[in-house]
């Protein structure tokens, strides 16, 4: 219970800090759980693309979720039981 408490107080952390990256015409706004926030194209905020975008980078992240815990029971198994 305390290790999911941790790790939900994380995340919270995580989707607080963000970083933006301008160039080319693109503006991409990018929070530390790896979600966009935003994203312009020349100025026009590209909600529908966003939206995509994100939908996609959570399906690749239970996937390779799925395969760490396949894997070993996911950090469990990276560290050797612990």
């Amino acid at each position: 219970m305390q290790l999911r408490s941790q790790a939900l107080e994380m995340q919270k952390r995580l989707r607080a800090q963000a970083v933006t990256v301008e160039e080319n015409g693109f503006k991409i706004v990018v929070n530390g759980a790896q979600e966009i926030q935003g994203l312009e194209i020349n100025g026009e905020e590209q909600k529908k693309l966003r939206e995509a975008v994100n939908k996609s980078l959570k399906k690749s992240q239970e996937i390779a979720a799925k395969h760490m815990q396949q894997m070993g029971g996911g950090l469990g198994g990276l560290l050797g039981g612990i």
